[in-house]
């Protein structure tokens, strides 16, 4: 059965690993993930950002397939559902009303009051219904799904203090050098500060923006307290090489299965998440 990333991310956060978000796009990126999973004997979160909610059409739908795909895998390692950067209480409230087991609620774009009176609000909802919470702050660079930030904001300590302790979250993305999509040119973390944060609240951190961080700064980060990395663009990009490759190597020839040419891409991509979960120490944990 689908878990809330609490204990699965505490856990890692006393034993100083982390466990990987990686964002799903159909049913059979779903089926990759988790079979990857139970091969590595290691817990997985599945990502749903707000583009797929709409290409998967809809909270129940995706809910629906994830918890039968568990079942027809006979899936026995922890796993939880996170709606990925929710951008308000409205859409964290559908997704936990629709079996999720987690969300995340991206107030970074508000005012600092209004982003914690709307988180306080998301914890206090899914709490009573055993759902976790990520939270936001600072300004994460990059592009995902049509959200755009030209420039990096590192969160603030004390913000980051308060927002834990009035509001209860379980992880907190704190923002601290990271970028969604492609990188150009080497990520650079803001390590002092990721330590004084971590010292501070003493809750998991989270790293967004997983592809293009090299892995020896993965490794730093988990060591100061990150407990959940995300990881998205690299397996998309891995999917793509792979079907254009398949395409040009075959082009004198017909493609006429689509099952096939989106498993192709996949078999590579199984591979990736096997290489993370490896780095992150997440292996047969369970």
């Amino acid at each position: 059965m689908l878990v809330s990333m609490k204990d699965m991310l505490n856990n890692a956060y006393h034993e100083h690993y982390a466990v990987g978000q990686f964002n799903i796009n159909n049913l059979e990126w779903v089926a990759t993930v988790l079979k990857t999973a139970k091969e590595n004997r290691s817990p997985a979160i599945l990502g749903v950002s707000g583009g797929t909610i709409k290409h998967m059409l809809g909270f129940n739908t995706i809910h629906a397939i994830v918890k039968n795909a568990m079942d027809y895998l006979d899936i026995d390692v922890p796993i939880a559902l996170h709606l990925d950067h929710g951008q308000s209480y409205e859409s964290c409230f559908a997704a936990i009303n629709a079996g999720f087991s987690s969300v995340m609620f991206d107030g970074s774009h508000l005012p600092f009051a209004e982003n914690l009176e709307i988180t306080k609000r998301i914890v206090d909802y899914a709490h009573k219904r055993g759902v976790s919470v990520e939270a936001e702050l600072g300004t994460i660079a990059g592009s995902e799904d049509g959200i755009v930030n030209s420039q990096v904001i590192y969160a603030d300590p004390h913000q980051c203090l308060t927002m834990v302790k009035e509001t209860n979250v379980d992880c907190l993305a704190a923002a601290l050098g990271s970028t969604h999509g492609l990188y150009k040119g080497k990520a650079k973390l803001g390590f002092n500060e990721m330590q004084h944060i971590s010292n501070l609240i003493n809750i998991p951190l989270v790293l967004h923006g997983g592809t293009g961080i090299c892995d020896e700064d993965m490794l730093h980060a988990i060591s100061l307290g990150t407990a959940k990395i995300n990881v998205n663009t690299e397996n998309m990009y891995t999917w793509c090489v792979a079907v254009g490759k398949l395409f040009a190597e075959q082009k004198d020839h017909d493609i006429n299965d689509p099952r096939k040419v989106i498993n192709h891409g996949l078999n590579p991509v199984a591979e990736k998440i096997t290489e993370r979960m490896k780095l992150f120490g997440s292996v047969n944990r369970y």
